[in-house]
């Protein structure tokens, strides 16, 4: 008895709700069909815009993407829902509801996901590039929008947390085409200070890698308790920083040697009183 009153009961849904029903089903589907393809175009002239700036790289392009396209998904089921009686407002209340806890326990990730964005639109550094920062040293291996990858020049790879990088210092040691390498020479109170800058500007003349433009800086710099010391200054290309600042302080040495400038040792001259 209760399977044929509920066949009575469908047959009577059927004959009276049913043609407005498959009305509304169809409207859904259509809605649905061609809210996706809007998406898709929406998607692809978003990536052709995005693709054109200059300011956008491919992982900013490819995160702005994805998120719009869910968000006009989110959208469209939120149109079409309605055609079937289904109501949507308990549901955005609920993900009010919902998001403000969600933001509250992933604030931390949140914070790595804003700094990211920073980091691509600003873009303080790109892949390859020698940096210092978020308090390590290394070369940019991988940007995306929750961490950043370095590879130490001992070759250990670091992940640090967006937020950690954007939120500290950034010092870019590949930014520019040049870098100055700052070299301290000590010479025995005893020489030339003109010789001694001679000496050692021919011996940076004859070092691969240093710049006659600008010129190297040669100065006396401090008249120290053993020596006194010049600062020299050559630039160099920036790839080749490390091999310009050896083989100058080799190239120094030996120019100074050669020339019998002393290089002294630390030294204490003691006066003795006779009473």
């Amino acid at each position: 008895m209760e399977e044929l009153t509920w066949l009575a009961q469908g047959k009577a849904w059927l004959m009276e709700k049913g043609p407005g029903f498959l009305v509304d089903l169809a409207v859904f589907i259509l809605i649905i069909i061609v809210g996706a393809i809007a998406i898709k175009i929406t998607r692809k002239a978003l990536k052709m815009v995005l693709h054109k700036s200059k300011r956008i790289n491919e992982t900013l392009e490819k995160f702005l993407v994805n998120v719009t396209g869910k968000v006009l998904w989110v959208v469209l089921l939120m149109i079409a829902l309605p055609r079937l009686g289904i109501d949507v407002a308990p549901l955005i209340a609920g993900l009010g509801v919902t998001g403000f806890i969600v933001g509250f326990a992933f604030q931390e990730s949140l914070g790595n996901l804003a700094s990211g964005m920073m980091i691509v639109l600003n873009q303080p550094f790109k892949i390859g590039d020698f940096v210092d920062a978020g308090g390590h040293q290394g070369v940019i291996g991988e940007i995306n929008m929750m961490a950043t990858t370095m590879i130490t020049p001992d070759n250990k790879k670091i992940v640090l947390p967006n937020r950690g990088v954007w939120g500290n210092p950034i010092v870019n040691y590949s930014a520019l085409d040049t870098r100055r390498v700052d070299l301290s020479v000590g010479v025995a109170y005893s020489s030339q200070i003109g010789k001694a800058r001679d000496v050692i500007a021919d011996a940076l003349k004859a070092t691969p890698g240093v710049l006659s433009d600008p010129a190297p800086q040669i100065e006396l710099n401090a008249m120290a308790d053993s020596s006194l010391n010049l600062v020299v200054r050559p630039w160099c290309k920036s790839a080749d920083y490390w091999n310009v600042f050896f083989a100058a302080n080799q190239a120094i040495k030996e120019a100074l040697d050669a020339a019998g400038i002393e290089i002294p040792f630390p030294q204490v001259d003691v006066h003795q009183r006779q009473g």
